[in-house]
């Protein structure tokens, strides 16, 4: 009897566990999601998968209810390495595979570099979350008999790999002594490059994706706003969805830092004003300091030589009321933050296209039309 009772009450505990184990942590009610299992869409590099996996971890502690599965797959821009990126002339690289499995229902949100996903999205989709950022400049390293150098210091004429039009125009001008090289592939790939040939003397990356893959011992020199302006939404991660997925999109919402939002709202809406993308040179810089918002943004021409930039600012009202009736699921540039003010994500929106109409009034559709002209004849 004594056994009986003892068995009894282990049953009695490991139900109660399970239960426990049904409930979202931090007394987060169950958001009205049916299935159990949650697939998520990746790319197959190994730093894509790393962000994917911090995301969803950062869910998993959020609904201990839910299973979550793992999707990776090669999206063009994986599949072309031989050609620049701007070259392409594609403007979902990164992202058309994984946007397809999406809308056939494969998988129900996908994890992106926010820098990788344009401005405007395909019908059908919205960006329901934005993690907070990781250091959003730029990094430098070196080949290892460079070690303990910087740009400035490099032997004149040394050659330094980029895969990107908006490091190398800016650099260019910064650096006029170095020459600047085009060189593709994933993080492992170039840092193989760079340290087993001696085409190189250094190359830059993200800082972000190098302090993600534990390669921060690796950086040589980080690049601060006056040596060059970093991409639109680069440092932080982006989770896509269906954008009619109500239960998916609540889900997600937990994971939006409300800066980072801002910020990257500004950022995209300069960039979509300007018409900008990865095919013509086009900068930012933001901050949120003393519900101030600053965005700093510059177009440049390929080599330079020609460039526009300027800083505006916007007063950011955690206060102020929402409207009657106002919709929480309005799209700004794309995103889709229910969590944060309407209001505020509009002030952060209105700022970047403030600051594009500013450059375009001062020329800059000229400097783009030229700079994409140019790259597209080389």
């Amino acid at each position: 009897m004594r056994i009986l009772t003892s068995w009894l009450l282990a049953l009695d505990l490991e139900k109660s566990v399970a239960m426990e184990n049904l409930t979202p942590r931090n007394g987060q009610e169950e958001n009205g999601l049916k299935k159990q299992v949650i697939r998520v869409g990746t790319r197959k590099s190994q730093l894509a998968r790393i962000q994917t996996d911090s995301v969803v971890e950062m869910l998993r502690k959020r609904y201990l209810h839910l299973h979550f599965e793992i999707v990776a797959m090669s999206t063009t821009g994986d599949k072309i390495l031989d050609t620049a990126l701007s070259k392409i002339g594609e403007k979902s690289l990164f992202t058309k595979e994984l946007e397809n499995a999406l809308e056939r229902n494969e998988v129900d949100l996908v994890v992106h570099s926010l820098k990788d996903l344009p401005t405007s999205l395909p019908p059908g989709f919205t960006i329901g979350a934005i993690c907070k950022r990781e250091n959003p400049h730029d990094a430098v390293i070196f080949h290892p008999k460079h070690n303990g150098k910087t740009l400035n210091n490099l032997p004149e004429k040394s050659v330094v790999g980029t895969s990107s039009l908006r490091r190398a125009a800016q650099l260019k001008r910064r650096f006029p002594q170095l020459e600047f090289r085009d060189i593709r592939g994933n993080l492992n790939t170039r840092l193989k490059k760079l340290d087993e040939k001696e085409d190189f003397s250094a190359i830059i990356l993200a800082a972000a994706g190098l302090r993600r893959m534990g390669w921060e011992n690796r950086i040589g020199q980080i690049l601060n706003p006056e040596d060059c302006l970093y991409a639109v939404g680069q440092g932080a991660l982006a989770v896509e969805v269906r954008a009619k997925d109500q239960d998916i999109l609540d889900m997600v919402s937990v994971l939006n830092d409300e800066e980072t939002v801002l910020c990257c709202i500004a950022e995209r809406a300069f960039m979509r004003h300007l018409e900008g993308g990865c095919s013509v040179p086009v900068a930012v810089n933001t901050m949120l300091k003393d519900a101030q918002l600053y965005l700093t943004g510059a177009v440049y021409s390929l080599d330079g030589s020609d460039s526009l930039k300027d800083t505006m600012q916007t007063a950011i009202n955690y206060s102020q009321q929402n409207e009657e009736g106002a919709n929480d699921d309005t799209q700004y540039v794309g995103i889709t933050a229910t969590n944060v003010p309407p209001h505020a994500q509009e002030a952060a929106e209105n700022l970047g296209v403030e600051l594009a109409s500013l450059l375009l009034s001062k020329g800059a559709k000229r400097i783009l039309s030229v700079a994409r002209q140019l790259n597209d004849a080389q």
